[in-house]
């Protein structure tokens, strides 16, 4: 699934480098030479995930980690260092500083794909291509395709990304402003019903294979995925 990656790099050669292959393994790429001008991206568009050099121009890499991590927009943002500093002090403080992982300088675009693969899966497991069964529902990001009660189900664009979150994000309650930004992005700005209406079509969708009750409303709170069906009446 294609991710968005902003790349915060000042070595002109080691950030085309890298926004290269990440545009071939298939994400989209944002990049920035420096703190203030990674701000100025963050804030009209969300990343997914950020590339972050230690050394930078201005503010260091390790000062604008701490300035993601305290503000509650970008606080959940996957962070990997880059770094030439390989010593374990080094390590530790940029760990401590926010950071989700540290490669240190210099690294193949191998490793590189390999550790950002690793850090969604743990931390934005929605944004990862694995193939997610929860009894009888199964959902392949890859072939966005989705199977139940033994049927092909046919789920549309935004209906599959937000039951590819809620999957994703079990028996956790999430508000409608909630699934705004995760599903839509913080950038779109569409109203907080909007929402119902791709929950009623989701709904729709499993209703063949009997799985819409795996969405719940939690009144005056938003929307479940309950792992566990209700038992019939």
């Amino acid at each position: 699934m294609s991710t968005t990656i902003l790349v915060v790099e000042d070595e002109p050669a080691i950030q085309e480098l890298i926004s290269v292959n990440l545009s071939f393994a298939g994400h989209k790429v944002l990049r920035a030479f420096d703190a203030e001008q990674a701000q100025t991206l963050i804030r009209a568009e969300l990343p997914d995930l950020i590339l972050l050099d230690w050394m930078l121009p201005g503010a260091s890499g390790i000062t604008l980690a701490r300035t993601l991590r305290s503000d509650e927009r970008t606080r959940h943002v996957p962070v990997i260092m880059l770094t030439a500093k390989g010593a374990e002090h080094d390590k530790v403080e940029g760990l401590e500083a926010g950071a989700d992982d540290y490669i240190t300088k210099p690294f193949s675009p191998k490793e590189l794909i390999a550790r950002i693969k690793a850090v969604l899966r743990r931390r934005a497991p929605q944004l990862t291509d694995d193939v997610i069964q929860i009894g009888d529902l199964k959902l392949d990001p890859a072939t966005h395709r989705v199977t139940g009660g033994g049927l092909a189900l046919t789920v549309g664009p935004t209906e599959f990304r937000l039951l590819h979150f809620f999957m994703t994000h079990t028996e956790r309650v999430f508000s409608r402003a909630q699934l705004l930004d995760q599903v839509w992005g913080d950038h779109v700005f569409v109203e907080e019903r909007t929402v119902d209406v791709h929950i009623r079509r989701l709904r729709k969708a499993l209703e063949p294979g009997k799985l819409e009750n795996h969405i719940e409303t939690v009144r005056g709170a938003g929307y479940r995925f309950a792992t566990q069906l209700p038992n019939p009446a």
